[in-house]
């Protein structure tokens, strides 16, 4: 094939704050059909050169200084809606997952890539694939299912809990037993035992742990 009908290189830029990560995933990622156009150490520093180049993707660390990754991500995926922005992190955690997703990330990639399999989400989401390990994108569909069933109509996924199941899931969030949300409750504990198998029936929550984490998340 000439040069002239090669397929255009991917262009990349790279938001990472510290400089020898930032060397690595620039060497990791960069081949014939992946070109970085720019790398900056802050997000302050990314927006103007991503309105001007308006690159394929931009790769983005979470914990940036100053401004984070993550709002950067809602400064720029409105602006940028062809671009595909997608978070490079060492955090599985899956509270900064859904913040990324809500802010307008397209993907949310670790660290811990082998450079092929990085280049591979990179040229992946390009052409429209989710950049996400499946473990993580299997934990978050579960969890926005569970969130959406529970609260439809509502906007929250706590709506449908009534006060009382309120309280009692609040407790359980702080890690009291039945019998002593009973007795702060001043109820008995068969009746605390029946608000939380409703509130959990609710929630779509299999066990008490999970309903204290929907708290924590929704709440």
């Amino acid at each position: 094939m000439s040069a002239s009908r090669r397929p255009r290189a991917t262009t990349v830029m790279l938001v990472e704050d510290h400089g020898f990560v930032r060397a690595a995933v620039r060497q990791a990622i960069t081949t014939p059909e992946i070109e970085v156009v720019a790398d900056v150490s802050t997000a302050e520093e990314a927006i103007e050169p991503a309105l001007a180049m308006r690159p394929d993707i931009i790769l983005v660390d979470i914990d940036l200084p100053g401004m984070s990754g993550l709002q950067l991500v809602r400064e720029l995926a409105s602006r940028l809606p062809e671009t595909k922005i997608i978070m490079l992190t060492v955090s599985t955690a899956r509270r900064d997952l859904l913040e990324a997703v809500k802010a307008g990330a397209a993907g949310f990639l670790t660290k811990d890539l082998s450079p092929e399999a990085l280049q591979r989400s990179i040229q992946g989401a390009r052409e429209g694939d989710l950049p996400m390990p499946r473990r993580l994108a299997a934990d978050v569909i579960a969890h926005l299912v569970r969130s959406t069933g529970a609260g439809v109509g509502n906007g929250s996924g706590l709506a449908p809990l009534t006060g009382r199941e309120l309280e009692v899931l609040r407790m359980i969030a702080d890690g009291l037993t039945d019998r002593e949300a009973a007795e702060a409750l001043q109820l008995s504990v068969r009746t605390v035992e029946t608000h939380v198998s409703n509130l959990l029936h609710k929630l779509g929550a299999r066990n008490r742990a999970e309903a204290a984490r929907l708290y924590r998340e929704l709440g």
